[in-house]
């Protein structure tokens, strides 16, 4: 009988409804544009297998909550801070078990959040950060909450060109490896373009260079593969592979994988694929050969030890068909991929759970 796996799923967001306004992205007509609490996450995730009798079977052990993208500015100014910092107070009640009502999260839901990452003002340098993170430090009031606290992250899938390479990023890096905190990168190759991952590959040289001590070099969480481009007209292997947007690509992720700090997360496969549908059950295998000449990639580059799961929930419910689906979709086209690359089960545990603790350093 096989040791059941536990699952961390390295890359959630949750919002009440009552948060809505003071997101960047908010839109009444948006497909995330309602409550997404812990109540709809369990519904997404109830299916997982938890059978001990089944092969290889697998649990939700708990989460890494992600900052959702709030309207901020990197000075503080009137609202600057302040939308982002009630992000850390409602992940302060979910972690304490003190809900308000109607947020859908409940006690018993206290243990589920492993660790989060907040937003913080990066561009603004060491200064910044810290007169930041002691805000949260207030906020979370304890120490229990506190050392959840694994990282941070600024998106830079929106900013333009250059914002990468300011001293202030480097040295915000810097500072963040002084303290223990990880950072989340979100790029996006297919959207954005592929020069953001040019920018990410430099930015990362220069936060890595003249840091001498291992343990005070930064630990870099890459998002979503970094956001390829999946929908290419042909999507036979061999014209994947010649394809000038792959071959850019995957040389930049090889050349982020150079550093033993980085890691990258299995996660954001159906924002980039075509969407799929709720009502007709999609076969998946056909999804995991459409993705694998990326995945092999990611596996060659990084070793099966700095690649982590991720759902994306519930971002991934827009392109996977809704949240009755689309959790376990996505879970269903990592696992044949773990089978395809003929991991051991010791290395399938770690791409579950075990190398998301290992680089947030949560515990479970």
């Amino acid at each position: 009988m096989s040791t059941p796996i536990p699952i961390v799923d390295s890359h959630i967001h949750l919002f009440p409804k009552s948060h809505l306004p003071s997101f960047a992205w908010y839109a009444p007509d948006s497909p995330l544009g309602s409550q997404h609490s812990i109540d709809e996450y369990r519904l997404a995730t109830t299916s997982t297998p938890t059978d001990p009798f089944t092969a290889n079977p697998t649990y939700l052990r708990g989460f890494i909550f992600l900052e959702t993208d709030r309207i901020t500015s990197v000075s503080e100014t009137e609202t600057g801070w302040s939308h982002a910092l009630d992000e850390v107070s409602f992940l302060t009640r979910i972690i304490t078990g003190a809900p308000v009502l109607g947020e859908g999260h409940r006690d018993v839901d206290r243990d589920l959040c492993l660790g989060f990452v907040p937003w913080a003002p990066l561009p603004g340098g060491p200064g910044a950060l810290q007169k930041y993170m002691g805000l949260v430090r207030e906020r979370v009031q304890t120490a229990d909450v506190w050392k959840k606290v694994r990282g941070v992250r600024y998106l830079f899938q929106d900013k333009p060109s250059g914002t990468m390479l300011r001293e202030e990023v480097v040295e915000g890096l810097k500072w963040l490896g002084r303290e223990k905190l990880a950072f989340d990168l979100g790029v996006d190759a297919r959207q954005g373009g592929i020069w953001q991952l040019r920018e990410a590959v430099e930015m990362m040289r220069r936060a890595y260079e003249g840091v001498q001590e291992e343990d005070e070099k930064v630990v870099i969480v890459i998002n979503h593969l970094c956001k390829p481009n999946l929908r290419l007209p042909d999507a036979s292997p061999a014209a994947i592979t010649a394809h000038p947007d792959f071959l850019e690509w995957s040389a930049l992720v090889t050349a982020m994988a150079q550093y033993p700090g980085t890691y990258m997360k299995l996660s954001g496969g159906f924002s980039e694929v075509p969407p799929l549908s709720e009502a007709a059950e999609p076969d998946l295998s056909l999804i995991v050969e459409r993705v694998r000449p990326w995945t092999d990639v990611v596996f060659d580059a990084f070793g099966a030890d700095r690649v982590m799961f991720g759902s994306d929930w519930p971002v991934c419910n827009v392109g996977g068909g809704g949240n009755e689906v689309s959790w376990t979709r996505w879970k269903s086209v990592v696992e044949a991929t773990l089978e395809q690359r003929l991991l051991s089960d010791e290395q399938k545990r770690g791409v579950w759970g075990q190398v998301a603790v290992k680089a947030y350093g949560v515990e479970i």
